[in-house]
């Protein structure tokens, strides 16, 4: 398998690490995210993607393995849209916040939704690279992406 090495993968991989470090799974919103209904393999794959980049960047990634992390985030951002996004201030109701930090909250949770539409943006812009590079290495064969039906379900989730 070919490893990744292309300098806008790497660079779009930062972006939605720091994205979804920042903006979606921040300690004001993080509590409600875990209850989703994910499983530990997706929110692992999920981890590697946006926090362990830098145990990647030099040596490459695979990209059966991006596929992997890109399906579990896509995965991720549907059940966000559906099961944290209606109910994400209510669900946040109950804590006690004061001062700067009861702003801060409210700003994440007001930007909640599109805070999620940008990274499924990311995520879409780095699945449609990755595809390129897929075609481009397997050149006669047919592309991963079109032997596995979790990765061409991909971009129905992340376009939701």
């Amino acid at each position: 398998m070919e490893q990744i090495r292309d300098a806008q993968v790497m660079r779009l991989i930062e972006r939605i690490g720091e994205h979804y470090r920042t903006n979606i799974s921040n300690r004001f919103i993080r509590p409600a995210l875990l209850q989703m209904s994910l499983d530990k393999m997706t929110w692992t794959q999920i981890e590697t993607l946006t926090e362990k980049f830098e145990q990647f960047r030099y040596q490459g990634l695979q990209l059966d393995e991006l596929y992997r992390q890109v399906a579990a985030a896509a995965k991720f951002v549907s059940s966000a849209r559906r099961e944290v996004a209606p109910s994400l201030r209510q669900r946040l109701s109950g804590e006690r916040t004061s001062g700067p930090d009861k702003v801060l909250k409210d700003m994440v949770v007001n930007a909640f939704s599109t805070n999620l539409t940008l990274l499924a943006e990311l995520l879409n812009e780095l699945y449609e690279r990755l595809k390129e590079l897929d075609v481009v290495y397997t050149k006669d064969k047919r592309p991963l992406f079109q032997q596995s039906s979790e990765f061409s379900a991909i971009q129905d989730m992340l376009n939701g």
